[in-house]
């Protein structure tokens, strides 16, 4: 029997009715060349039920390992040439096998590719509607010649992925940036990944501002700032752009500003730089949900970046000091 082009692996914990979603669009690809492995991570709430009523293989943990565990284990079960990461928040849509499909066989040198989130989030509160759209527009806006890997939509050959010794799951335990340290490590042995803009998955995760904040602090900008002091040149591609970097430092700037002595024009120059800087963002916005939605994400762009920067320079000094290595 012929391996399947992909092995779709799907780390599941208490998926809900989400899970149903993003298992019923596997199904409604319109690409039918794979095979569906679901690992449990320690559901209590019957997610492996409904992945074994959807045809997948389950693979259940003992306890809770973490998404990045779960999906080295799910790459052992696997039988395809390639393996194609999502999560159980994820909707494809019926051409997102198959366009990634097609890039993989035209171009047989790449070892991975990664999409995006489509600009039709599930959730509609405003905080969901900015952290969804605002990835859309950093991967749409970026270099095809990725850096990264990402496993909200992403696939990779078998064979590099296990070469490589999958996820680096000791350190990350929780939803982090497992996948971009991945991608790292496979473009420093020569591999090439392909930022697909076509290929794109349906976000259904609702966020909140506070899920929002542990996301992007803890779980994102410590653990990448750590992980960029081993990465030298730092990669300035997808959040790392030339521009990001400068609207942190515009963003800082304005806010240490008001302690000098006679410097509001100060504070007005980098408040206009960053509007500037980042104008065909806010125009994206406006494009998408409106001048109201755009006014009011603003201010927590900006915050993005103050907290973004912050986390940064906590582990340059804790570097600096020997608290990390």
């Amino acid at each position: 029997m012929l391996a399947p082009f992909f092995s779709i692996v799907i780390p599941v914990l208490n998926g809900g009715h989400l899970l149903e979603i993003c298992l019923r669009s596997v199904h409604a690809s319109a690409f039918t060349d794979w095979e569906l492995i679901v690992v449990d991570d320690g559901s209590t709430d019957g997610s492996a039920a409904v992945a074994r009523r959807w045809g997948a293989r389950v693979v259940v943990l003992n306890g809770r390992s973490g998404p990045a565990a779960a999906r080295n284990e799910g790459a052992r079960w696997a039988n395809g040439r390639y393996l194609f990461f999502t999560d159980s928040d994820c909707q494809l849509h019926p051409h997102t096998l198959s366009r990634a499909a097609h890039i993989l066989q035209t171009d047989p040198t790449l070892d991975a590719l990664i999409g995006s989130y489509d600009d039709e989030p599930l959730a509609q509160n405003v905080v969901s509607q900015y952290k969804n759209l605002l990835h859309h527009y950093i991967h749409q806006t970026s270099s095809e010649v990725a850096q990264t890997f990402w496993t909200g939509c992403g696939a990779i050959r078998r064979d590099r992925f296990l070469s490589l010794g999958g996820f680096t799951a000791r350190l990350y335990p929780r939803a982090s940036i497992e996948d971009i340290e991945l991608g790292y490590r496979l473009v420093g042995k020569n591999g090439r990944i392909r930022l697909a803009k076509e290929v794109q998955v349906k976000h259904l995760k609702r966020w909140t501002l506070l899920t929002l904040l542990q996301s992007d602090i803890r779980d994102r900008a410590i653990p990448w700032a750590v992980l960029l002091q081993q990465k030298t040149p730092i990669p300035a591609d997808l959040n790392l752009k030339p521009q990001h970097r400068l609207s942190a430092l515009l963003l800082l700037t304005a806010i240490i500003t008001p302690f000098l002595p006679r410097r509001p024009w100060l504070t007005l120059a980098c408040l206009f730089g960053l509007l500037t800087i980042n104008r065909d963002l806010y125009a994206f916005f406006q494009a998408r949900r409106g001048w109201l939605f755009t006014l009011l994400v603003i201010p927590l762009h900006w915050f993005y970046y103050g907290y973004s920067a912050a986390a940064y320079l906590l582990v340059q000094f804790c570097w600096l000091v020997g608290l990390v290595h």
